[in-house]
């Protein structure tokens, strides 16, 4: 059983590092909803530290993230609410997918629901813009040349398919991938070949190096000249500032009291 080896990972890193984890859950494949039977456990988290940690003249120079050595398929690592609040601030991703997990292994206090209220309140702008950012960077590192990983299509696809949701007005983006392919409805052969993709990776293909997917090539990089042509291209506001400090502050108080 995987769950109860994350939750004793979770309890040792409280223990040893003197934190309190107040939001743990899964991401990546596992929470998008086509893991193989091979992949990992990509647990992550959010944790607090005693609040003499935080009123130091060197707090920036603090790490802010705790990372245990990944041991045969677990891999954990998680960020600290500081971090993870001004990171909310900018409408991270990868955060606000945490905060969508449909996996969740401890969720202690009202934090992690109140960044997710937050999180409602960011603009679909700003939102899109980093799902963009994130879909370019991928493309850059993993989609070009003859030969592919072929599984990485998946981590420049399901950002452009969460813009195409925020365009569409469907409200804030799901973490499961079979939710967003309704925005490429009228492409039936497109959403065809990505579920062969899709069900291919839960039978237990890896989906490592192959030639590009030609079809599948060809819609990104129209999506991606499209959408960087577009005012996502362009950095928008971030949310406003008191209300994450006043939620970083209830917490210390009621996790330390």
């Amino acid at each position: 059983m995987t769950e109860p080896r994350i939750q004793a990972a979770l309890a040792r890193i409280e223990r040893e590092h003197d934190v309190r984890v107040l939001y743990a859950c899964e991401s990546g494949s596992r929470a998008w909803g086509f893991p193989s039977a091979t992949s990992d456990y990509d647990a992550r988290f959010v944790y607090l530290q005693r609040p003499e940690h935080y009123l130091r003249l060197d707090l920036e120079e603090q790490r802010d993230v705790i990372e245990l050595p990944i041991v045969d398929d677990l891999d954990v690592n998680g960020w600290d609410l500081r971090k993870a609040l001004n990171l909310l601030r900018k409408s991270n991703p990868p955060l606000l997918e945490w905060l969508d997990s449909p996996i969740v292994y401890q969720e202690v206090g009202p934090v992690a629901q109140a960044m997710r209220e937050l999180a409602r309140q960011a603009s679909p702008l700003a939102v899109g813009y980093h799902y963009l950012r994130m879909a370019q960077r991928n493309d850059r590192g993993y989609l070009h040349g003859e030969t592919v990983r072929v599984k990485k299509y998946f981590y420049v696809l399901r950002p452009l398919l969460a813009v195409r949701w925020l365009e569409q007005g469907r409200g804030p983006v799901p973490c499961a991938f079979d939710a967003l392919l309704v925005t490429i409805a009228d492409r039936p052969r497109l959403v065809a070949l990505i579920r062969e993709l899709v069900e291919r990776k839960r039978a237990g293909d890896e989906l490592d190096a192959g030639p590009r997917i030609p079809e599948l090539s060809a819609f990104l990089d129209a999506e991606l000249e499209r959408l960087g042509a577009s005012p996502l291209a362009l950095e928008p506001q971030r949310m406003p500032l008191e209300p994450l400090n006043a939620l970083f502050r209830q917490a210390l108080a009621e996790t330390w009291s």
